[in-house]
């Protein structure tokens, strides 16, 4: 059976659709990162379950972009640029299904704490939230627009998502010493606004492998902030 051959105009065509699809699986990440959020907030379970539902969707999506960026790389040995532009869609579509997993996640803990009859509205969860949603969205603005200047406003505003991650930390720790009967719904918070911090930490990644993406430089990858799981 012959091999497919993309033309250069093929393959730049491929990798517009490739652009294509990831924006369209971060953007499906980033409403369930604010749907879970609300569902948290408000304890709304039905649409904590509406996020669990939504997971399948963003793994195929990970699948399927992964499977023709592999494809591209076997049959068109791209060169240097459009191979880190490869390369950076493989890297970015792990740190955006795992945005995913973690919004399913916290959409779990909304189920977790209704169960407890527990309470949220002790922490401002949506400002939390916002910020880590934000730093999402902006790092994936920076793929698109190749802006240097949003990956810098990103890895600037992950000292405001660790400052809040503290303040709603101690909060909690408070409202633990003072509610004992709250304990066990208060430990699904810590681990929620947790899983929000995690969330800035993939939009820091996403926005490193963007700067390495139109610079070719892995300064701050290797000596900077440094990448997290």
């Amino acid at each position: 059976m012959e091999v497919p051959f993309y033309s250069r105009q093929g393959l730049a065509h491929e990798m517009r659709d490739l652009e294509h699809d990831l924006l369209d699986m971060g953007s499906r990440a980033e409403a369930m990162v604010s749907q879970s959020v609300d569902s948290l907030a408000g304890l709304d379970t039905a649409l904590a379950f509406e996020v669990i539902r939504r997971d399948d969707d963003i793994d195929e999506r990970d699948l399927d972009i992964e499977n023709r960026c592999l494809k591209l790389l076997a049959l068109q040995q791209p060169m240097a640029g459009d191979l880190r532009v490869i390369g950076t869609v493989m890297k970015l579509i792990v740190d955006i299904e795992r945005v995913g997993d973690l919004a399913v996640d916290i959409a779990k803990i909304t189920l977790k704490v209704d169960n407890e009859m527990g309470d949220t509205g002790f922490i401002d969860l949506p400002k939390m939230g916002n910020v880590a949603r934000n730093m999402f969205r902006d790092s994936l603005e920076a793929f698109v627009r190749r802006d240097l200047s949003l990956v810098q406003n990103v890895i600037d505003k992950d000292d405001l998502a660790d400052s809040l991650y503290r303040d709603l930390r101690g909060q909690i720790h408070e409202r633990m010493r003072n509610h004992p009967d709250d304990v066990v719904s208060a430990s699904w918070l810590l681990l929620a606004i947790h899983h929000l911090e995690r969330i800035a930490d993939h939009a820091c990644n996403i926005a490193e492998r963007v700067e390495f993406m139109v610079t070719g430089s892995t300064a701050r990858m290797t000596g900077g902030r440094g990448n997290k799981d």
